[in-house]
Order: structure tokens, then C-alpha cells, then sequence
């Protein structure tokens, strides 16, 4: 495991409890909506990459979809298994995924924990993870740096994207982008945070 990411799982261990609460509630309907518009299966087989504690795998369970969690946080991994979804222990830079195997892959605020310099091969590993025409959501801090972010408890790693900065690698990893946008909804751009990008793994490309 790369030292980077010991140092942020760290953090998020130490801080699995309260970040539980504070981000429970928050409002991501929006991403999980355009993931399960561009399935080709409604319901499917969902991927939750960096599920954290599962409010998002709750979701998706309710709305009828087999939803698989992926976590590198202990912590956050037996939180999810509460759910009564399968979580599976991984980190991002050391997947195994099985291959065409879910209809969407759901990505909200996780792969912002990944090096720049590793984006493409991580996305190029979740592209293979997909069936024909099954669909990325990626969620991203938005900015032009990278670096460890200070907290009280720890480090956490994050790189930031803009849309055109990330757009060619996950072209390169042989998506197709199919719409992108900013969050929060509602705000002018210089003051929305997240840039979204919604991505298909096309015929072509398979």
C-alpha cells in the first residue's frame, strides 16, 4: 500500500464515528439519479467505490439494485456490512474487480483520494469492470493541486480536478463523457466545489 494512502485511511479511521454524522444526510440524489438514468439495466449491479459508512449503498438498495460496497477503511467496511450489502476491502490503487460485471460504477467525493499521475489506470481498471454500455459517475474536488490536507486527526491525501483537466484521462481510459456538470446545484460556477462527470463504456471501445 502507498504511503499516501496509509496516512488517509489512517485519518478516516480515527475519524470514522463523526464523519458518519456529519455526512449522512447530505444530498448526492443528483449523481445517484444520472448513474441509474444511463444504466443499461434499471435495476442493476452497482458498484459504491469508497462507500465510507453506506449511505449511499441504503439508497440504492431501496431502489431495487444489487449494490456491492468498496472500501479501504475498516472501519467505514464494517459499517457498510450493516447495511446487509457485501463490501468488499480494497484500495483504490490496488483494485481486483471482476471483469464486465456491473452496470454502473458509482465514484461520488472517492477517487479524489488518487494521484493524479494514477487516474488513468485506476479508471482504466473500473472501465474494464463495466458491461457494454454500463456507466462511470465521477464526483471531484475541483481546483489544479494535489497534496495532503491537514485535519486534527490526521492527513488526507486529495488531488483536484477541473473538467478539462480530467476529461482526457477518462476519454483515454476508453470512456465515452455523456454529460458533465457542477454541484452544488443552485450556485454560481466560481462557487460550486464539485465538478461531476458521467461517462459510458461504449460499444466501440469494447
Amino acid at each position: 500500500m502507498e504511503s499516501h494512502e496509509n496516512i488517509t485511511i489512517a485519518e478516516y479511521q480515527a475519524t470514522a464515528n463523526s464523519f458518519r454524522e456529519g455526512t449522512w444526510d447530505h444530498d448526492v440524489s443528483q449523481n445517484r439519479q444520472v448513474l441509474m438514468q444511463w444504466m443499461p439495466r434499471n435495476p442493476g449491479r452497482i458498484l459504491d467505490l469508497g462507500c465510507g459508512p453506506g449511505r449511499d449503498l441504503v439508497a440504492f438498495k431501496a431502489e431495487g439494485h444489487e449494490v456491492i460496497g468498496l472500501d479501504a477503511t475498516p472501519a467505514f467496511v464494517e459499517m457498510a456490512q450493516q447495511t446487509g450489502c457485501e463490501v468488499w476491502q480494497q484500495t483504490f490503487l490496488d483494485l481486483d474487480l471482476p471483469e464486465c460485471y456491473f452496470d454502473g460504477v458509482f465514484a461520488n467525493a472517492s477517487l479524489l483520494h488518487v494521484p493524479q499521475t494514477s487516474m488513468e489506470s485506476v479508471l482504466q481498471n473500473l472501465w474494464q469492470s463495466l458491461v457494454e454500455e454500463g456507466v462511470i459517475v465521477l464526483s471531484m474536488a475541483r481546483g489544479n493541486q494535489e497534496g495532503f490536507v491537514n485535519r486534527p486527526s490526521g492527513q488526507r491525501f486529495v488531488s483536484y480536478w477541473e473538467y478539462e483537466t480530467l476529461a482526457p484521462l477518462v476519454q483515454a481510459a476508453g470512456f465515452t463523457i455523456t454529460d458533465h456538470y457542477y454541484r452544488p446545484p443552485g450556485l454560481p460556477k466560481d462557487q460550486q466545489s464539485w465538478v461531476v462527470i458521467v461517462a459510458v463504456k461504449s460499444q466501440s471501445e469494447g
